[in-house]
């Protein structure tokens, strides 16, 4: 059977859709985002792409940037049942598109544990130790 996905960036998907395909990645146990605050979040981001199958939100990708410098790429995520069907490379690859066309010097992104190989495939590389980058969690 032929997939019906389709991808989009020019709206914003539905906040109990997005928010029920967040909830698939277990993040929220950390994080202790209610629906409203995870929807302004991505309301605030720079740009995004949805993956969708039929009315179905299956995959989710965002990216904070200024513009000119710096972008972050944010929770790419797709729905454990869609995944290695090749929507986790298509929405990174309008991510990164859409910071290329606006000549986005420095792309970075958080990942998961064990999803390394996937981001490396895509060109992307760990930071090399002794490069700048910290963090701090606040609110566990």
């Amino acid at each position: 059977m032929k997939n019906t996905f389709y991808f989009k960036d020019t709206e914003l998907p539905d906040e109990s859709k997005l928010f029920s395909l967040f909830l698939t990645t277990g993040w929220n146990e950390s994080y202790k985002l209610e629906k409203s605050e995870m929807f302004t979040a991505v309301k605030n981001s720079w740009y995004y792409v949805s993956a969708c199958d039929k009315e179905k939100l299956i995959g989710f990708g965002r990216i904070l940037c200024d513009g000119i410098v710096h972008a972050l790429i944010l929770d790419l995520i797709v729905h454990p049942d869609y995944q290695n069907q090749g929507i986790g490379k298509t929405i990174l690859n309008k991510l990164v598109d859409k910071c290329r066309q606006h000549r986005i010097r420095d792309i970075q992104l958080y990942s998961v544990k064990g999803k390394d190989g996937f981001y490396r495939k895509m060109g992307f590389k760990e930071r090399p130790e002794g490069e700048p980058g910290m963090e701090i969690k606040l609110f566990q």
